[in-house]
Order: structure tokens, then C-alpha cells, then sequence
């Protein structure tokens, strides 16, 4: 996979993909990370990328010009499964989403900043436009590097235990049940006897219960009205 990120700021997303998961995923060519600096995409000294809005109003505008101009020459290089705008008013990032966007080849994400980006590139440019939840960030980069994060954690190879990714919270609408690890007492505190009996058909029947008692208690809007 290969994700070309274009961005105000190229700096705020450097040290997401520099350790950890995100870091060895790239070592090992699971995907390409490509920040793109808008400014490289402006001819004037002052490399102005904003504008006052038409009609007036407080903040400043993203102009249209660059970004088609970064968009344009990308697009140009390779074919993109789609290209997605980081904006609050886009649609709510869920794991469903993570898991159709991790089977793509080719993404663009371009980060929104100031009052967000002149309308001629939502209208003409993006083919998806994605919300990491309802409030505002000073731009978009945190939430790409979310949306990113999300995605190549999926990919085959990237995670050590191919099933792990597969039993995450949302995977399948639940919350994931408690875990536990060594020692199996600790200050009188105990691991649930079942998970140490070594009986796997109650151990998966002892985690689905949980997973659902945990998802009834704190987001039972989740569950089927059947379920609840």
C-alpha cells in the first residue's frame, strides 16, 4: 500500500511513522508513507497557500490552485483507490471503515488547516471525506495520522500474531472482553479461573459473554435492539 499524505505542516506527522508498528511496517514494505508540503506547490516568495474567504468571515481559506496542482501531479504518476479530506464535517471514522480502506493499493489524504479548504476541491477532488470524531483539530494531520494508523495495523504482515487485529475492539461491533496476563494472583487479585483451566471452548464462550456484557454496559448503541 502506498498512502501520500499533503499537508500544511509536514513536520506534526514525521514521529507517527517513526516507531513502533507504523516504523517496522515501512521497514519491511508493507507501505509507502509520502508527506507532501503544499507549499512545494506554490511559485510566488511568500509560498501563500491561504486566502481571505469571498464574502467575508473570520479565518482563512486553503486555496484551490496547489492543491490541485499536488493532487494533479500524483494522480498523474499512479491511479488512487481514493483521495480523502481530513475535515470535521466528514463522515465518522469506524473500524468498518479501517478495514475497506486497508484493502485499497493507492491513497491520498489531504489534511484540512485553517477554516478548512475552498469548496471547488471538495467538489471535484475528493472522493471521501472522513471525521475522527465531533470536535475540532488545528488541522488535519493528528487525524490522518489516526486514519493511518488504523489502516496498516490491518495490513497482512504488519502485526506479529496474524489474529490479533482480527479480535480487536469494533471488529466485530463489540467491545473486546477483559484480559489478563501473568502472575495469576497478584495482592489476592485473581485471573478468572477459566482462563487458566486450559479449556478453550468456555475460554471463547467466557470472552463472548464478557464482550457483550461489556458492550451492553458501555455502548449499547452498538448492539441490535434484539441484542440489548
Amino acid at each position: 500500500m502506498r498512502i501520500d499524505i499533503i499537508t500544511v505542516v509536514p513536520d506534526l506527522l514525521k514521529s507517527p511513522f517513526e516507531a513502533s508498528i507504523l516504523k517496522r511496517a515501512i521497514e519491511n514494505g508493507h507501505v509507502e508513507i509520502h508527506l507532501h508540503n503544499l507549499r512545494d506547490y506554490v511559485t510566488d516568495n511568500y509560498k501563500q497557500i491561504d486566502d481571505y474567504q469571498f464574502g467575508g468571515g473570520a479565518g482563512m481559506v486553503m486555496m484551490v490552485e496547489p492543491i490541485d496542482k499536488c493532487i494533479s501531479q500524483l494522480k498523474s504518476e499512479r491511479n488512487y483507490d481514493e483521495v480523502i479530506y481530513m475535515t470535521p464535517d466528514g463522515d465518522r471514522f469506524n473500524q468498518k471503515a479501517a478495514n475497506a480502506l486497508s484493502l485499497k493499493e493507492n491513497l491520498i489524504i489531504l489534511c484540512g488547516h485553517y477554516k478548512g479548504v475552498d469548496q471547488r476541491v471538495r467538489d471535484h477532488f475528493i472522493t471521501r471525506e472522513i471525521s475522527i470524531g465531533d470536535y475540532v483539530l488545528s488541522g488535519g494531520e493528528l487525524g490522518a495520522a489516526v486514519v493511518c494508523d488504523a489502516i496498516i495495523r490491518l495490513i497482512p504482515g504488519v502485526l506479529g500474531n496474524e489474529t490479533s487485529a482480527l479480535t480487536d475492539t469494533f471488529q466485530d461491533d463489540l467491545l473486546a472482553p477483559p484480559v489478563y496476563t501473568r502472575p495469576a494472583e497478584y495482592k489476592g487479585w485473581k485471573v478468572p479461573e477459566v482462563l487458566t483451566s486450559g479449556n478453550f471452548p468456555k475460554i471463547e464462550a467466557w470472552r463472548e459473554e464478557k464482550a457483550y456484557e461489556r458492550t451492553r454496559s458501555l455502548r449499547p448503541d452498538l448492539l441490535d435492539e434484539t441484542e440489548k
